[in-house]
């Protein structure tokens, strides 16, 4: 005969579970304090929350968008007692759409929130500080962002095309007619988008959009089923009249729908420019990307005869402007397409000291052949992961001066920590707002060897 089950078993250790706060409940809250990702922090009843939208000594009525265990994320709906330092949001779509969060606060304060943050990573990682603070490196408030993914969902229910941006911590899209931070020969294709694609014969076909701007205007139409022709001719009727560039990506890589269509992006104090496809990595803000690297170039301070290395090159950003400055640039990239356009990117700027190799940067660079022989300097550019198995091998490649990129405080910080026990000191550090009313950090370093550090190149 089977036991009887009494349930015992089943009950959580501890006693009962709490109950979970509901997703959609409204809270009046008292703002303490802000996060290191500009959200406010309040408490109560033994939870921690934090609020979009909310300023330190605010009370707001704020809804609840998703709870897990003592923590709850919302984001304000009313502001019942404003903070002396808020400001009107610039844009109309700020109650929904995900993208600009901290658009509330004023741009000065933005700076500060963002060295705040990237001060404290680097004092949790290793007790750290540069012996000098830049200013941030700025460019517009507004309209500077020159690419933009927009996202396109079909409602079965509804038969209808949404077209937009993404609601922060949600799925949903909400419809945008302007976007105060595109740069502003985007902003006539944003606002006709919902038009030409809800228009379409089939747009369930479409999967989303990117737009960018650059030496021309183009429009990428990502599809997950092939376009019937008088759909494709829509599109290129619309982009004509935009005097931007179409392409379309299915299964394979994304291609113009004109073959003689050809994209790039000017470095004007360099006098380059590096072709480009939708697709690759680029810096969406033109003006700090200038000022970016130019701050890198005078920290780094490359010398006629020195030979450089760039790592995590890219299209040659980096690379490129460093070219016209020394002996010889050894540029490294992960991806052989990305090696493969910034080798021609070199050769169509007629720089001819820039060699470009492929390899697995997460990896360590014992026996690389590119790095026998050792630098002067080095520059790097990593991605959100950092580049913790590159800074352990730089002593070995006995650069003096070393250049950090980061769009990620936490992993420059960890990077940080290991430099520092290979013998380099962090001089300088600046943030470098490449996405102002965001709460995005972006960062540069330099750091410079002791001199008892890396001195000896013997490769890597």
């Amino acid at each position: 005969m089977a036991k009887k089950n009494v349930g015992l078993r089943f009950q959580p250790a501890g006693g009962q579970r709490a109950v979970q706060v509901p997703t959609g409940k409204k809270q009046r809250l008292d703002i303490e304090r802000l996060s290191n990702d500009g959200r406010g922090i309040a408490f109560l009843e033994g939870r921690t929350w934090f609020v979009l939208g909310a300023l330190a000594g605010e009370q707001v009525e704020a809804r609840v968008l998703n709870a897990h265990g003592k923590v709850v994320e919302a984001r304000t709906e009313k502001v019942l007692k404003a903070s002396a330092m808020r400001r009107p949001a610039p844009c109309a779509h700020v109650d929904r759409c995900g993208g600009c969060s901290v658009q509330h606060v004023p741009r000065e304060e933005q700076l500060a929130l963002k060295q705040r943050m990237l001060a404290e990573h680097l004092q949790r990682a290793g007790n750290l500080a540069p012996e000098q603070w830049d200013a941030p490196l700025t460019g517009p408030e507004f309209g500077y962002r020159r690419r933009a993914r927009v996202a396109v969902r079909w409602d079965q229910k509804a038969r209808k095309l949404e077209v937009g941006f993404r609601a922060a911590a949600s799925q949903d899209i909400v419809a945008i007619a302007d976007c105060p931070v595109l740069v502003q020969p985007l902003q006539p294709i944003m606002s006709g988008l919902p038009v030409v694609l809800g228009g379409l014969g089939k747009p369930q076909a479409i999967g989303h959009v990117e737009l960018f701007a650059g030496t021309d205007l183009c429009v990428l139409v990502r599809h997950t089923a092939p376009l019937v022709d008088a759909d494709l001719q829509a599109l290129l009727v619309f982009c004509t009249g935009h005097g931007a560039q179409l392409w379309l990506q299915g299964e394979g890589p994304p291609q113009p729908a004109d073959g003689s269509s050809a994209l790039g992006f000017t470095l004007g104090p360099w006098h380059l420019m590096l072709a480009y496809r939708p697709g690759d990595f680029v810096q969406v803000n033109e003006a700090v990307n200038t000022a970016m690297i130019e701050q890198a170039l005078a920290w780094l301070d490359p010398q006629p005869q020195e030979r450089v290395l760039d790592l995590f090159c890219g299209l040659g950003n980096f690379a490129l402007p460093l070219a016209t400055r020394v002996k010889e640039v050894v540029a490294v990239e992960g991806v052989q397409v990305m090696v493969d356009r910034a080798a021609a990117n070199a050769l169509s700027n007629n720089l001819h000291n820039v060699k470009v190799f492929q390899a697995d940067l997460s990896q360590p660079l014992a026996g690389a052949q590119w790095a026998a022989g050792g630098f002067s300097a080095v520059l790097l550019d990593p991605p959100r992961d950092g580049a913790y198995e590159v800074v352990r091998n730089l002593p070995a490649l006995g650069a003096k001066r070393l250049v950090y990129v980061s769009c990620n405080p936490a992993t420059l910080a960890r990077d940080a920590v290991e430099l520092i026990k290979q013998g380099y000191r962090l001089k300088r550090a600046a943030i470098l707002d490449m996405f102002p009313q965001t709460a995005h950090v972006e960062a540069m370093a330099l750091f410079e060897a002791d001199q008892d550090g890396p001195s000896n190149p013997t490769g890597a």
